[in-house]
């Protein structure tokens, strides 16, 4: 299990407390995109980020920028990946993500 369930955000531990089965389903998908190729370490976590950032989910910025950071990835490379979103995705798309990365790597 990639998380444990004490790490998650109020509202995934409640689903991951209440359906424990769908849960594990859900960590082992994800181990096993995680593994089904050769990315592995600080590139798959800043893909994961790019993703969460294409995404416009907040509380995946969150999470990849939290897993981003403990696998060693520096507060600069995960604010330039925000910043890479400029020409696909709009500045003030990517100054919103931006706040959100702050919000975990500033802390």
């Amino acid at each position: 299990m990639p998380l444990q369930e004490e790490q998650l955000p109020s509202k995934a531990a409640e689903v991951a407390h209440d359906f424990p089965e769908v849960w594990t389903a859900y960590a082992a998908l994800g181990k096993a995109c995680a593994t089904a190729g050769p990315i592995g370490g600080k590139e798959l976590r800043l893909i994961k980020l790019a993703l969460a950032i294409g995404a416009s989910s907040e509380g995946a910025v969150h999470s990849h920028a939290r897993r981003a950071i403990a696998a060693g990835v520096s507060k600069e490379e995960i604010k330039q990946v925000a910043l890479l979103a400029i020409p696909t995705l709009g500045f003030p798309h990517a100054v919103r993500v931006l706040s959100w990365i702050e919000d975990v790597a500033d802390r």
